[in-house]
C-alpha cells in the first residue's frame, strides 16, 4: 500500500523547500509533538496559546520524517529534517486541497447548531460498513481542524466524513471549498453563538454556506424540524443546488421518523421514505438521537449504498463521550446512572438533552442535573437562560445544580417560582464546576441518577470524570 504521502508529495502540494531531508514516506500528520508516530510529518502551527515551531525539536526526537516550519523559525534556528514554507497554516490547507483532489471516494459534510459530531459519527458508522471510510476526529472542524482532516485522508478512501464549525459568519465557506462534498448535511438551525449574529435567520444563513462548496450535482440533506428550513432552501436556489431531501419528525419530511419508544438505554423507531419503511434501534436513547441517525440513513442512500446495511450498523451506534453517553457505574444491582453531555450545549442541545432526562428512571434512588453556562450568548443571554426553567422543572430532578455567571438567570427564576410552588426543588448555583464539584459528588449515591450538561468552556468534564472514578 502506498503511504499517505512522501515528502516530495508534501514538498509539491506545498510550495515547500526541503531542508536536510531527503524524500521518503510519510504515514501521518500531527499538528501535537506529544501525539507523533514514526515515519510522521509534524506540522508547526500557531495557536491561540501555543506556537507549534516551540515543539519542533521534541517532535524530530520523537521521530517525526520531517517538520513543516516557517521560513521566519527557518531563518532563526535552520535545521534539518524540515520543510520549509511561508505560512504553515496555508501549507497544511494545500495539503488538504490536494488531499480532496486525488480521492475519488464520496465526500460528506455536515454543519449544524447541535448534534455535528453525533451526526457525523452516525454516518461514518453506516459508511464504514460499505467501505474503507475516512472522517473527522473529536471536533476538529475549525479553521485548522478541517485541513488536517483531509490532509489526512488515504488517497484509497472510499467515503469522507467532515464536520465543519463556525461561530462567525463566512467561516464555513472557505472550509467547504476545501472539502468539495457530494452530500452537505444540516442538522439543525438553532439559538447559538448569538453574541456574533443579530438573530437566528442570521445563522441558518450562515449555516447555509456549506451550499457554496457543494459538487455539482451534490445532495443538500436538511433536518425539517426547525423553524428556518424555509432560509436554507432559499439559499440553496442561489447555490444552484437541485437536489435538495429533508429529514426529521415533520410530517413533510423525505424521511419521516414516526413512532419512537426510548427506554434509559435504547430507542427504537419506525422511519419511512417513499414507499419504503424500516425499524432504526439504537443502542442510546432520545428523539434526538433517532434525528441523527435517519441522516445517516439518507446519506448511505445518496451516496449509493443500502439502508439494510445501514440499519444494521446503526443496531451497534451509541453516543459519543460527552454527548449524550449513558453509563452506569458501580455494581450491577444498584448502580449510578450517569448522562454525560458536558460537551456542548445551547437552547436545542440543552431542550433536547432535559427531554430525553425526563424518561430517565433513576435504578434506586435520587434524580440530580447538573447544568453549566450556555456560552456565546450574547444580550439575549440571561433571557435565554431563564427560559431552561420549564424543561429544567419537567425532567423530575430533585436536586438541581447550576454552574457559571449566565446560569444565575435560570438559578434566579427557578427560585422566583418555588416562592409560590413548593414542589419546585431546591437550587444550588455556584460559579464554577471546580467550586461545585465536592457539592455534587458528596450528595451522589449508588442508586442515583444524574445528568450533566454545559457548554465545553464551562469545564464540567472534569466533574464527569471525577464521578466516574468515584463510583467505577
Amino acid at each position: 500500500m502506498r503511504p499517505l504521502w512522501t515528502v516530495a508529495e508534501v514538498v509539491k502540494a506545498t510550495g515547500g523547500r526541503p531542508e536536510g531531508l531527503s524524500d521518503g514516506p510519510i504515514a501521518s500528520i500531527s499538528i501535537d509533538s506529544r501525539e507523533i508516530a514514526p515515519e510522521a510529518l509534524f506540522v508547526a502551527i500557531r495557536g491561540d496559546t501555543h506556537d507549534g515551531h516551540d515543539f519542533v525539536g521534541k517532535a524530530i526526537e520523537a521521530g517525526a520524517t520531517a517538520a513543516l516550519v516557517s521560513e521566519a523559525y527557518h531563518a532563526a534556528h535552520g535545521g534539518k529534517n524540515l520543510i520549509v514554507v511561508l505560512d504553515t497554516l496555508k501549507a497544511l490547507e494545500q495539503l488538504g486541497i490536494a488531499a480532496r483532489a486525488r480521492n475519488r471516494g464520496q465526500i460528506i459534510a455536515v454543519t449544524g447548531s447541535a448534534g455535528k459530531t453525533t451526526t457525523k459519527e452516525a454516518i461514518r458508522t453506516v459508511l464504514a460498513a460499505a467501505g474503507e471510510t475516512h472522517y473527522s476526529i473529536k471536533s476538529f472542524n475549525n479553521h485548522w481542524g478541517v485541513p488536517l482532516m483531509l490532509a489526512r485522508m488515504p488517497r484509497e478512501a472510499q467515503f469522507g466524513v467532515f464536520e465543519i464549525g463556525m461561530n462567525h459568519a463566512g467561516e464555513i465557506t472557505p472550509l467547504v471549498q476545501m472539502v468539495r462534498p457530494h452530500v452537505a448535511v444540516i442538522t439543525t438551525v438553532a439559538a447559538a453563538h448569538l453574541e456574533f449574529f443579530n438573530s437566528v435567520a442570521d445563522i441558518a444563513a450562515a449555516k447555509a454556506e456549506i451550499f457554496l462548496g457543494l459538487e455539482p450535482g451534490g445532495t443538500a440533506l436538511l433536518n425539517a424540524d426547525h423553524d428556518h428550513l424555509h432560509i436554507l432552501f432559499a439559499h440553496a436556489r442561489a447555490a444552484g443546488v437541485a437536489n435538495v431531501v429533508t429529514y426529521g419528525f415533520d410530517e413533510s419530511a423525505d424521511w419521516h421518523i414516526g413512532r419512537v419508544d426510548t427506554s434509559a438505554s435504547t430507542t427504537l423507531a419506525e422511519v419511512t421514505h417513499g414507499a419504503d419503511r424500516c425499524d432504526l434501534r439504537l443502542q442510546v436513547p432520545g428523539r434526538h438521537m433517532v434525528a441523527n441517525a435517519v441522516a445517516a440513513l439518507a446519506v448511505a442512500r445518496i451516496s449509493g449504498e443500502g439502508t439494510r446495511s445501514a440499519v444494521a450498523a446503526l443496531a451497534k451506534f451509541g453516543a459519543p463521550e460527552g454527548r449524550g453517553l449513558t453509563l452506569r457505574l458501580g455494581p450491577s444491582a444498584k448502580p449510578l446512572l450517569l448522562v454525560d453531555e458536558s460537551y456542548n450545549a445551547n437552547v436545542a442541545s440543552m431542550t433536547a438533552a432535559m427531554d430525553l432526562y425526563r424518561s430517565v428512571r433513576p435504578p434506586d434512588g435520587r434524580k440530580f442535573l447538573v447544568l453549566g453556562d450556555m456560552l456565546e450568548m450574547g444580550p439575549q443571554g440571561p433571557q435565554l437562560h431563564a427560559g431552561l426553567a420549564n424543561a429544567v422543572l419537567k425532567t423530575g430532578a430533585s436536586e438541581i445544580y447550576l454552574v457559571g455567571a449566565a446560569m444565575r438567570s435560570l438559578a434566579d427564576e427557578l427560585r422566583h417560582r418555588a416562592e409560590n410552588d413548593r414542589d419546585v426543588p431546591a437550587v444550588t448555583h455556584m460559579p464554577s464546576a471546580e467550586e461545585i464539584s465536592d457539592t455534587v459528588l458528596s450528595a451522589l449515591a449508588y442508586g442515583d441518577a444524574v445528568m450533566v450538561k454545559g457548554s465545553k468552556g464551562v469545564r464540567l468534564s472534569p466533574l464527569v470524570q471525577k464521578i466516574r472514578e468515584r463510583f467505577q
